[in-house]
């Protein structure tokens, strides 16, 4: 009989944070560092009306972009953040988690041949997904030494004439690095010089810990060719839901929801309704939560410091990158030993891209309590390597 699977999902590596949960699973008494999901409950009020809406039996499909009255409130949560001001009817669709549009841009704008840059280290699912729409990935390595934040001179020197899109994701998975609006200015000028589209992925943008969270799209004359991706989980601690959205040009916008209608039809209705009621009355648990991420972040980087070990101060998501290159381990030998003798789960740089080598994931998306004997473990392991 035939092979008759596809060659590029046969070569496509498998996600290397799974691979450290598999081990973990087997092993009693870890404590995980390693997952990106926050340790909050969804907010009552978010959940009592999801129930509500279970109750009254809006069990049925809504539009394939979503609840008009989710877009509308999405357009306003956006215009207040960022300044910029989305058609709800044409430039907003709803999506089953950011990754699924992801995933539909991609293919909605991707030609066989045509190159996409991808800054890393970064989320997981950008090179499969570039991948599986016959596009060409070509990585921009970030550097330590920049607070991981993607330059000007960087950019242009990736740039060829297949250049097509460029996916950047600030605040970052994994580093926890922002990019400033003086920043996104230059990276804005060169993409508009050379007819590049942005695929800009926010959906840490509200856990910025350092002023407030800048938009590519908010720079003159980007809004037009970028493709914003947020969502529900981080923000308002809404994983499960699995609800995201897009918003960009309406005649990219309007190929997603083609792509969207055909392999979806639409967005759980549920999670939609609970989404309208997070947009609306939903700015405090916010704002508890970020204050909370940010005492933990102020912890691990106060730990950090004491331990010796080398990191930048990470300001945004809920992610810090710790240096351990001087220990001359691999980052996959140093997160294996860490998780076979002190039992602590944390996650590999490389899993992120080649440009992680070197350094390890810590999520702070867990207890004060948790983080402390992790962290105790962990500075017993360092000394060990002395």
């Amino acid at each position: 009989m035939r092979d008759f699977v596809n060659k590029k999902v046969k070569d496509m590596k498998p996600s290397g944070i799974r691979r450290f949960f598999d081990i973990a699973s087997e092993i009693k008494g870890c404590i995980s560092l390693g997952v990106g999901e926050p340790d909050f409950d969804t907010p009552w009020h978010i959940r009592e009306e999801g129930i509500y809406t279970l109750e009254k039996g809006r069990t049925y499909y809504t539009s394939n972009a979503g609840l008009k009255e989710l877009r509308t409130e999405i357009s306003k949560y956006t215009k207040k953040n960022t300044g910029v001001e989305y058609d709800p009817l044409s430039e907003i669709l709803v999506t089953v988690g950011g990754s699924e549009a992801i995933d539909l841009c991609m293919r909605a704008i991707i030609e066989p041949g045509d190159e996409v840059l991808i800054t890393t280290p970064c989320y997981v699912s950008y090179e499969p997904c570039v991948n599986l729409a016959g596009g060409i990935v070509k990585t921009i390595p970030l550097k330590n030494e920049n607070e991981f934040r993607l330059t000007k001179q960087e950019l242009i020197d990736n740039i060829t004439p297949k250049t097509k899109a460029l996916i950047m994701c600030f605040p970052n998975n994994p580093t926890g690095a922002i990019m400033e609006y003086s920043d996104l200015e230059k990276i804005a000028e060169v993409c508009i010089k050379n007819d590049i589209l942005v695929l800009s992925d926010e959906i840490y943008g509200a856990l910025t810990y350092s002023g407030t969270h800048a938009s590519i799209s908010q720079v003159p004359g980007m809004k037009e060719r970028t493709v914003v991706v947020n969502g529900f989980s981080k923000a308002f601690s809404m994983t499960g839901w699995r609800l995201g959205y897009a918003m960009g040009p309406e005649d990219i916008i309007k190929a997603m929801t083609k792509i969207h209608q055909f392999c979806i039809m639409c967005a759980p209705t549920t999670s939609q309704y609970a989404a309208i009621e997070a947009l609306k009355n939903g700015e405090n648990d916010v704002v508890m939560m970020k204050e909370s991420y940010n005492e933990r972040r102020r912890y691990l980087i106060d730990r950090f410091k004491n331990m010796g070990l080398p990191c930048f101060e990470p300001k945004g998501a809920f992610y810090i990158f710790p240096d351990i290159r001087k220990f001359g381990l691999s980052s996959e030998d140093f997160a294996l030993k860490l998780l076979q003798e002190q039992k602590v789960v944390v996650v590999p740089g490389n899993a992120f891209g080649t440009s992680g080598e070197g350094f390890i994931r810590v999520s702070y998306a867990y207890s004060i309590e948790d983080l402390k004997k992790a962290l105790d473990r962990l500075e017993l392991f360092i000394k060990s390597l002395k």
